[in-house]
């Protein structure tokens, strides 16, 4: 599903038009890329938290080379699904 079909799913299932449906959903994008990228935590009930997260700096290979190299750490998005999301997508796990 792209963003114009989450759009429509959302325009149907609100009784909104699908500008304002889209308007929301740019909003709440942005506010997450916002608010993860200041160093905070978004946590939604049910479906789950975005965070930022530290990777650890670590050895690598270049692929055309083969030659080793070091990656830095970094500051990384990370998201963990929760528990309603986990057992809808995998019901028997």
């Amino acid at each position: 599903m792209n963003k114009a079909e989450l759009v429509d799913v959302i325009a149907a299932k609100t009784n909104v038009t699908k500008k304002d449906a889209d308007l929301i959903l740019s909003a709440m994008t942005q506010t997450i890329v916002e608010v993860v990228s200041g160093g905070d935590k978004v946590s939604l009930v049910g479906f789950g938290s975005f965070e930022p997260r530290q990777r650890s700096a670590r050895e690598g290979r270049n692929p055309k080379t083969g030659e080793k190299m070091t990656i830095p750490a970094t500051r990384v998005p990370g998201f963990a699904p929760g528990k309603l999301f986990k057992d809808k997508v995998a019901p028997n796990s």
